[in-house]
């Protein structure tokens, strides 16, 4: 089953994460097919608007902790040694979802975290059902979002939210994320795809190069490349912490860690 599925529909190419047995956890191959199908949908004449979503009852919880072996054949065996080139491609494949050309628009549902959070606000618009819940959970695996989440949380709500999301690790409801401009819209679920379908005919009656240029001026005010640099960073250290080894062994044993600091 492909873990990431295509349609078009008139002038909306639809990106759709099809892993609803893994409550749309996404490993590697499943980030790498995301980037193509981006390139596709900018290859592909008269599209207007990408829409995200997702099939199954979340969004996506985020990175697949059990699909590790994807980034093992990858990137080799010692790949937590020298976390610079993982970090580096999963940041270029968000890249090009913010950077892509056509305005992207996000359909959150159910769960919304991690590296699932990660691409969402990788979007330019993020529309959520009701009774979505919403975070970024690293640091109680012992990391951080380094994704572009840190970064992109940062400009979109500013320092201080962003450091009660990402430092306490904890999940929002959508009413608090629509308070603090996390979301554009908050939505019935039953209404989640006609407010997406909504919003990109809106788009589509704008003249499309102009929507283009206003996309890449707005993103060049902040300066990205610095902060995802700064995640690669702090991540490659905290990577080989005990704190992750913990972490990890916790969430998939259900366990609460007992944090050494070390």
């Amino acid at each position: 089953m492909n873990s990431i599925l295509t349609q078009t529909r008139g002038s909306l190419f639809e990106i759709i994460l099809n892993r609803p047995e893994r409550r749309n956890a996404i490993d590697w191959p499943m980030l790498q097919a995301l980037g193509a199908a981006i390139d596709q949908a900018e290859q592909t004449s008269g599209i207007r608007a990408i829409l995200i979503r997702a099939e199954g009852a979340a969004f996506s919880v985020g990175l697949d902790l059990t699909g590790l072996q994807s980034i093992i054949e990858q990137f080799g065996e010692r790949w937590r040694e020298n976390l610079f080139p993982v970090t580096s491609a999963m940041q270029q494949i968000l890249n090009r979802v913010e950077n892509c050309s056509l305005p992207t628009i996000a359909l959150l549902q159910g769960y919304c975290l991690g590296l699932g959070m990660e691409l969402a606000l990788a979007c330019d618009f993020r529309i959520a059902a009701e009774g979505s819940r919403l975070g970024l959970p690293e640091t109680r695996l012992g990391l951080i979002p380094d994704v572009g989440g840190t970064t992109r949380l940062t400009r979109l709500v500013g320092a201080g939210r962003a450091k009660e999301l990402i430092m306490t690790g904890k999940q929002i409801d959508t009413g608090l994320a629509d308070r603090w401009g996390l979301v554009n819209h908050v939505v019935p679920a039953a209404d989640l795809l006609a407010k997406g379908e909504s919003l990109a005919a809106e788009l589509a009656e704008a003249a499309p190069l102009a929507v283009s240029y206003a996309k890449r001026v707005i993103n060049e005010l902040g300066d990205v490349q610095r902060g995802l640099n700064a995640e690669s960073w702090a991540q490659s250290v905290l990577m080989r912490s005990q704190d992750f080894e913990i972490g990890a062994a916790a969430v998939l044993t259900k366990q609460k860690p007992e944090w050494t600091g070390k």
